[in-house]
């Protein structure tokens, strides 16, 4: 009876733990990996054509482990939705230069295709915000608040450009913040529709002559 009872419990705590289970409080499967995983599920497919079966297979999760730590389709993909965005947002402002206007055409040039360094094109937070009437409530303010932390980026860069003189002091921060979001976007989405690296180098000069050459901006 006691032997019976052993390997029951046995059998029960192996279950758990090939499925990714919690076993002593703890998920038996490294979070950042399967993370990963699904951020490029969601860069490749998009939210709304992604299936559990795909999410499972990519992830090594079984659907039990992933609704337990996750709840659904919707809560992995606003957790790879920040976390993709927390990676882009380092790459924002890694962006070093001594002028704010250097600065800001080195962010923007930062982001031109490697093509040694394959990835899903386009953007997962664009993607994402086109997909905005598949996604939840939640995923939504996950997808707009996204957007506004890049946008926010560049109204830090403006701002600091106008401490330094480099910008006039009534120049329209909020206006400029979305012109260069919206010059990022195309650098990261053009390509898939035929823009070289050539066109996308053109597209930035142009984009930054929103920015006048003035001070110690030059």
């Amino acid at each position: 009876m006691l032997e019976r009872l052993v390997y029951h419990i046995w059998n029960v705590r192996s279950k758990m733990s090939s499925e990714g289970a919690e076993v002593s409080g703890k998920p038996q499967f490294d979070e950042i990996a399967v993370i990963g995983a699904a951020v490029s599920v969601f860069w490749h497919r998009g939210y709304a054509a992604t299936s559990i079966s795909e999410l499972t297979e990519a992830t090594g999760l079984s659907r039990s482990s992933l609704y337990h730590r996750f709840t659904d389709k919707d809560g992995l993909f606003r957790e790879a939705l920040q976390a993709y965005t927390a990676r882009v947002l380092r790459r924002m402002n890694a962006a070093q230069a001594g002028a704010a206007r250097l600065r800001l055409h080195t962010l923007l040039s930062g982001f031109l295709p490697d093509l040694s360094a394959p990835r899903p094109a386009g953007c997962l937070i664009a993607r994402s915000i086109t997909e905005m009437s598949e996604l939840s409530a939640a995923g939504q303010a996950v997808a707009l608040a996204s957007a506004e932390r890049q946008r926010e980026v560049f109204a830090k860069i403006l701002r600091d450009g106008v401490e330094r003189a480099e910008l006039a002091t009534d120049a329209d921060i909020d206006a400029l913040a979305w012109h260069f979001l919206g010059v990022l976007q195309a650098i990261l989405n053009f390509p898939q529709i035929g823009a070289d690296e050539g066109m996308l180098n053109l597209m930035i000069d142009l984009g930054m002559s929103a920015w006048p050459l003035t001070g110690t901006g030059r």
